[in-house]
């Protein structure tokens, strides 16, 4: 509801079709995207009590949410570039961001994470899966499907390993560079009150970072290093690492964007030209 709400906002008010605002509901649509992936088996096992998956299904949830989970980060690193030309090259903003540009970007996003997590599946497929067949998680996730294997998974591992630096590693490293060409260009300026005014542009999307890269990173770690923990600890882990950011998100850009909070209340009471 609230990654909709925000989508038909955006859509309905002329004012909101700007590179922002057009990255914001790039970063909605993966939301929607990686919850409607999630929502199936999610549902079907409490609501339910159905406790199986085909294989089939599972690589086609596993290819979905990995894909929709990277494609956030992409667009995360996308809006950090949006946030550093709207701030260190302000005259330029709209020459450098046009309409084609913005498109381009949502495309190469579309094709780097697609072509990203295309190979891993081909080589789990390829895989025996010999042991036994049940899952840490609600949904199906290669860090899970992985430990169901009984063959040699060292290329596996070596592409995996490859992944994490290519997306997961380097998509903070240069949202910090982002930032850090930012903070320098804010701390140039003249007055504080322009320094907060900055700074509190950018709030909201570095929350946004945090709610992704902070939950992914503890349900790789729990993974790697609490293998014998309690299967409650990987349960938790694992659903905060797909629930938090499409829940978070919604909020935190509403509670945060004064222009989105406005367009809300607008499209709640039906009110025209309250943004005028």
């Amino acid at each position: 509801m609230g990654n909709t709400t925000i989508l038909t906002v955006i859509r309905k008010e002329p004012s909101f079709h700007q590179p922002m605002y057009l990255f914001l509901s790039m970063l909605a649509l993966t939301d929607l995207g990686l919850t409607l992936t999630t929502l199936p088996t999610v549902m079907q096992l409490l609501w339910f009590n159905v406790h199986e998956i085909s294989f089939e299904a599972c690589f086609a949830q596993l290819f979905f949410i990995h894909t929709f989970s990277f494609m956030e980060s992409s667009v995360l690193l996308a809006m950090s570039f949006d946030r550093y030309v709207a701030i260190c090259r302000p005259l330029h903003y709209a020459s450098i961001l046009t309409g084609e540009v913005i498109g381009k970007i949502g495309l190469a996003i579309i094709c780097r994470c697609v072509l990203a997590v295309l190979p891993s599946l081909f080589l789990l497929k390829r895989l025996p899966f010999c042991r036994s067949h049940l899952l840490s998680h609600s949904y199906c996730l290669h860090q899970d499907m992985i430990r169901l294997v009984c063959a040699d998974i060292r290329v596996n591992s070596w592409y995996g390993f490859a992944l994490v630096l290519l997306i997961i590693v380097m998509d903070p490293l240069l949202i910090v560079l982002s930032y850090t060409l930012i903070l320098k260009s804010i701390l140039g300026t003249a007055s504080w009150t322009e320094r907060f005014r900055a700074l509190n542009n950018c709030l909201s999307h570095v929350l946004a970072v945090l709610v992704l890269y902070v939950p992914m990173v503890g349900v790789s770690m729990t993974h790697r290093f609490a293998k014998h923990a309690s299967p409650l600890v990987h349960v938790i882990m694992a659903n905060i690492y797909l629930l938090a950011p499409p829940v978070m998100n919604p909020i935190i850009y509403s509670v945060k964007t004064k222009q989105i909070r406005q367009g809300i209340i607008c499209l709640l009471s039906q009110r025209d030209m309250c943004l005028r």
